[in-house]
């Protein structure tokens, strides 16, 4: 099943947004199994404490804004596949800051694509988002559906992936993009107002303090834990069928915050209590996905369900 993984010895891998949370999780796996890697990120909202085994990693680091397409084209020069991952990654800051949003989302994946077309890149990998889907009748989410975006960011993210496909169609520039539902894992950030629902939630519980839900708690997602979404990033790099595809990632079930916030409080013994507040702008209100696009077109087999992945995670933010 990880014969696949053979492929990347060797290889020379650009990841941008590598100081992030899924990037650099992506970046430090790359390294491990043979791949040469070179990381791009302006800290916008990547970490530098997501960055200090980088050295030890022989991982280059480059401090750029992929935004600045002429700038950066040097970076991709020798490169193979690329992993586009830099982002602004919040509905709530899209709807405080769009220009901002913008500039990183949608600006910034025009000017890998087009440094990757100059540069001859046999494959990007992109980072695209379930919050295309918007709120559907209909669940699961399949990629047949019509997208129905509710905030900048899912705009951005859905104009994105509609650049993706236009520079296969139109350049022969082979991408894949690949919803992400729910990430989450060890490295990433619990301590900003944007930051993602389960990393707040372990911080709180730890600490004994209450945990805000916004809504009535019934909001349901399908949690993806951060090894089957780098599984999944370099099954597509290496896909043919998948080029100029969306595909689902995401594990396939999805549960309540009510459920997620009481697993969490269950697994470290926590005295938090569950407080909730008015829904938020932008946030959709049930998400699963259906994979079998995905477990077709790049043979992807997501193996942590939502239990083994709060464990792994769980146990980093106690350390």
């Amino acid at each position: 099943m990880n014969d696949y993984l053979s492929k990347f010895k060797k290889k020379n891998c650009l990841v941008t947004g590598g100081a992030g949370f899924i990037g650099s999780n992506l970046s430090k796996y790359l390294a491990i199994i043979g791949a040469k890697v070179v990381v791009i990120d302006n800290f916008t909202t990547g970490r530098k404490e997501n960055t200090l085994d980088f050295e030890k990693l022989e991982i280059k680091l480059i401090n750029s804004d992929i935004s600045k397409q002429k700038e950066t084209s040097k970076y991709f020069s020798g490169i193979d596949f690329v992993f586009h991952q830099a982002a602004v990654p919040s509905v709530p800051r899209s709807i405080a800051e769009p220009m901002l949003t913008n500039n990183s989302n949608l600006n910034g994946t025009i000017s890998v694509l087009e440094n990757s077309r100059l540069n001859g890149i046999k494959k990007v990998v992109y980072a695209a988002s379930s919050s295309a889907y918007g709120d559907t009748d209909v669940l699961p989410k399949t990629e047949s559906m019509n997208p129905s975006p509710l905030s900048p960011y899912a705009v951005q993210k859905l104009a994105s992936e509609m650049y993706c496909k236009t520079y296969f169609d139109n350049f022969g520039l082979r991408t894949t993009a690949l919803r992400y539902f729910n990430v989450y894992g060890p490295f990433q950030d619990p301590n900003s107002e944007y930051s993602a629902v389960i990393p707040i939630f372990i911080k709180k519980a730890l600490e004994n303090k209450p945990i805000t839900i916004f809504g009535d708690g019934t909001t349901s997602r399908d949690f993806t834990f951060i090894e089957d979404v780098i599984q999944a990033n370099l099954r597509a790099a290496i896909s043919k069928a998948s080029d100029g595809n969306v595909i689902n990632v995401a594990y396939g079930k999805r549960f309540t915050l009510d459920e997620l916030a009481n697993k969490i409080i269950d697994n470290v013994n926590s005295k938090s209590r569950i407080e909730y507040l008015p829904f938020r702008k932008g946030d959709v209100l049930h998400s699963l996905a259906d994979l079998s696009k995905t477990k077709k077109l790049i043979d992807y087999n997501p193996q942590f369900n939502l239990s083994d992945g709060l464990d792994k995670t769980i146990e980093f933010y106690r350390k």
